[in-house]
């Protein structure tokens, strides 16, 4: 399954890729995505229905990576 979310305080571009690269090595993760310039997530799970568990893990892991970035839902 894929989903696009809202990032709010994503603050520049290396920020936005470190995050990438981290969320890229959360298990369940298949892809994704980190857009910049249009503070945007898009993530692609392994199994549909393990999505909402994968995200609450990629949101945990966001607070961790970047504190001032939030996944808005």
């Amino acid at each position: 399954m894929r989903k696009s979310f809202k990032l709010d305080e994503i603050d520049c571009a290396n920020c936005a890729l470190k995050l990438e690269d981290a969320i890229k090595e959360v298990e369940g993760v298949a892809d994704a995505k980190v857009n910049f310039l249009t503070q945007k997530l898009t993530l692609t799970t392994a199994d549909d229905a393990d999505f909402d568990e994968v995200l609450d893990r990629v949101v945990a892991l966001t607070a961790q990576v970047e504190p001032d970035c939030e996944i808005l839902r």
